[in-house]
């Protein structure tokens, strides 16, 4: 089975002038496309071709040997290259950039400016990207209280701070009362974990241990 947003191996079923079509063994289905600029040489009938398998800007199902920044189910920073009246569209490494919906964002975004997303497929059999991370995020981080911590902010809210995804993983809050700055989203912070909750997810501060802030601000 052909899978769209994956990395597959997949079967040369026939060479034609400009590509060739690859299928699954078991797969009874249409063949997908690579196109000739992307075929290794001397590819014959039968040889194994691993892909990523997208659509194109025609909407059609197509391969190639590149590898994107993200691929279905996982999480990755993507710059945004345009924003249009359908959403704005995002750099993921390949000739088409892909899509991320209004309804997906989680505030205005900036062209030129990078925000942590994840991929899905929409109910158009289409791949796009969203910022709504909150499910998808795990809670079995190996940090605990006072470790220092690396992350993106994906979310925000007035009431109860900044929500980060630690390493791009792990769900984490900065409090409203630890933000003594202005952060938006898309900002990348060093932090410090406060407190592991019981259900795994991180509260983070960005200052440091007290004895050692009170040297720095003197």
């Amino acid at each position: 089975m052909i899978k769209l947003g994956e990395k597959q191996v997949l079967n040369v079923v026939r060479c034609k002038d400009f590509g060739i079509y690859l299928n699954d063994k078991l797969a009874d289905g249409e063949a997908v496309l690579l196109p000739r600029k992307q075929v290794p040489a001397d590819t014959k009938v039968g040889d194994e071709i691993e892909v990523f398998i997208y659509k194109d800007s025609e909407d059609r199902v197509i391969a190639t040997t590149n590898t994107p920044l993200i691929m279905l189910g996982e999480i990755a920073e993507l710059e945004v290259v345009n924003v249009t009246s359908i959403g704005a569209f995002m750099n993921w490494g390949l000739e088409k950039d892909i899509l991320l919906p209004f309804k997906e964002q989680l505030c205005k975004v900036v062209e030129g400016k990078s925000y942590l997303v994840r991929m899905y497929i929409d109910k158009s059999d289409r791949l796009c990207v969203s910022m709504k991370l909150t499910e998808e995020l795990e809670l079995d981080s190996p940090y605990n209280k006072d470790d220092d911590v690396k992350g993106i902010v994906y979310d925000y809210n007035e009431d109860i701070g900044a929500f980060v995804a630690v390493d791009n993983r792990y769900s984490a809050l900065i409090p409203h009362k630890e933000l003594y700055k202005k952060i938006f989203i898309g900002d990348k912070v060093e932090a410090r974990v406060t407190n592991v909750k019981e259900d795994g997810k991180l509260d983070l501060s960005l200052r440091k241990p007290a004895y050692i802030q009170m040297d720095e601000d003197s």
